[in-house]
């Protein structure tokens, strides 16, 4: 039962949505998760789902499902692609994760509108301009 499982506070490990410009000079979006501990994680399970509202209808996009065997110490990796039509809405990423026996589990939420020029700052790991989650 989960109420059973003991669940420990999320540290060092972050999402980021970041852009790279591609050869047409347009960026390219892209989700990626961050493991910035000193050990390995290991079973990363990544849900993603949009859902929201614009013009007064109710929008959500499809739920999406990623895995990652492993991801070391100070490494990174590529969740998805990710559209600027979908940044109206709340861009929820809830990652599941062990570091040994301990079971890690939280949700990012990315609200309505947050990516956006103003917010972009540098994310130091990925050497890309973005959206750091932590």
């Amino acid at each position: 039962m989960k109420k059973d499982i003991n669940f420990l506070p999320v540290e060092g490990v972050q999402v980021a949505i970041a852009r790279q410009e591609n050869e047409l000079g347009q960026y390219d979006w892209r989700v990626f998760i961050l493991n910035q501990n000193d050990a390995p994680i290991t079973n990363v399970f990544v849900t993603s789902k949009g859902y929201g509202q614009k013009d007064d209808e109710e929008q959500k996009t499809s739920t999406l499902r990623h895995f990652f065997a492993e991801i070391k110490p100070g490494g990174h990796e590529i969740v998805e692609t990710i559209m600027p039509d979908v940044f109206h809405l709340n861009n929820e990423y809830w990652v599941s994760y062990f570091i040994g026996d301990q079971i890690f589990d939280k949700k990012f939420i990315f609200v309505p509108d947050s990516i956006i020029e103003e917010n972009l700052a540098t994310v130091p790991l990925l050497g890309l301009e973005g959206i750091l989650h932590a």
